[in-house]
């Protein structure tokens, strides 16, 4: 099934990068994995756009979605960088604050109670974790230190016939940052993974062995 149209008006109307498209096959892939009654899982929140659609399928299954984020922004959208919105700097602490704008973005949207915000790093976060995944959707730093930190840490807690999600792959270095498409590779090749679709920037892989 799609989101509803109400859900698809409030991802599209949030601040984010996510085109429609890649938001629908993210949907398709949480409400799939919502079938396993485990929560889902993202790393890179910013202000909450495809976290409204991991919420929609959590409520659907009734489960829960878990969104990791420090909020203060990845290295591109840094000031002086490409994707920097000079709206979301704190003006008492001179820094990117997403969380209030993330905040707002959920309550609008009526899936508050559908949602974990966890406020720190990815690998404290990950070093903690106690309980399986039915998916992990990996969105945060671009960097090789962040994204395969994020898959290093969350990758190990994602059950069998799980899904992994990882957005921005690129396999031309001329339309994007190579770090998503290296973690994307060592999936695959760690034989743990097959791959079920991709559109866009968007791959989703299903977990069908041990190894990672």
């Amino acid at each position: 099934m799609s989101p509803t149209s109400e859900i698809v008006a409030a991802f599209s109307a949030a601040k984010g990068f996510m085109p429609v498209d890649e938001g629908l096959a993210l949907y398709a892939a949480a409400e799939e994995a919502g079938a396993l009654r485990l929560p889902l899982l993202e790393v890179g929140t910013y202000c909450g756009r495809s976290t409204l659609l991991l919420a929609a399928a959590a409520r659907a299954a009734g489960t829960v979605a878990v969104t990791v984020d420090h909020h203060r922004g990845s290295e591109e959208q840094q000031p002086g960088w490409e994707y920097h919105d000079p709206s979301l700097v704190d003006p008492v602490v001179g820094r990117m604050d997403t969380l209030p704008t993330f905040r707002r973005t959920l309550h609008a949207s009526g899936l508050e109670e559908h949602v974990i915000a966890v406020v720190g790093r990815s690998p404290q976060g990950a070093a903690v974790w106690g309980g399986r995944l039915g998916l992990v959707f990996i969105d945060g730093g671009h960097t090789d230190e962040h994204a395969g930190g994020d898959y290093a840490g969350w990758v190990p807690h994602l059950a069998p016939q799980g899904l992994l999600v990882i957005h921005d792959v690129f396999p031309d270095p001329a339309d994007g940052g190579q770090a998503p498409y290296r973690i994307y590779r060592r999936a695959l090749e760690s034989g743990a993974f097959a791959e079920v679709s991709a559109t866009g920037s968007l791959r989703v892989l299903r977990r069908t062995g041990p190894g990672i």
